[in-house]
């Protein structure tokens, strides 16, 4: 009975946890402010700071599916041209144009758009460049990049288009 605070239990097993993950988060605090001076150094874009605000698809074309879509909020709302538009799994788009109560979104997929990625694992740098179809068309900038499915593609991290690393 005496030994038992020393024996192995659900509170022993909650405060390391609850520790890791305190620690995980001064980590993370703690890279965000390093990262955010030494953009400074390099005068690049910062990671969005800007609040995100949800929108509602409201029309696509039937004959520019994959080009374009409308949603339901625009200048009123704050949003205006080359803001970065994002979904479920990362970037969409960029707003093209805004009336004061719709925008019109150049999807990632449209013919033309160009986009710079990264590939972090790879430490590679690329082109994601649309071809007006469901998918994208990935270029490199190496010969042989040694990329396979499943690695991360993110928006280059020197980007001054969009905010840095937006999957």
């Amino acid at each position: 009975f005496a030994s038992r605070p020393f024996w192995p239990g659900t509170a022993q097993r909650d405060w390391i946890v609850n520790g890791t993950n305190l620690e995980h988060k001064i980590k993370i605090n703690l890279l965000e402010k390093d990262n955010q001076r030494l953009r400074k150094l390099l005068e690049l874009q910062a990671s969005s700071d800007k609040r995100l605000l949800p929108a509602a698809v409201i029309s696509r074309r039937s004959n520019g599916f994959w080009q374009q879509l409308e949603l339901n909020k625009g200048s009123n709302h704050g949003i205006s041209s080359g803001d970065a538009v994002l979904g479920p799994g990362g970037l969409l788009g960029v707003v093209e144009s805004s009336t004061t109560t719709t925008s019109r979104v150049r999807l990632l997929t449209a013919i033309g758009t160009n986009i710079g990625v990264w590939i972090q694992d790879k430490q590679i740098h690329g082109v994601l460049k649309g071809v007006g179809t469901n998918r994208t068309q990935l270029n490199f900038l190496e010969i042989n990049p040694k990329v396979i499915p499943g690695d991360i593609v993110s928006t280059s991290p020197v980007s001054t288009i969009f905010p840095p690393n937006l999957p």
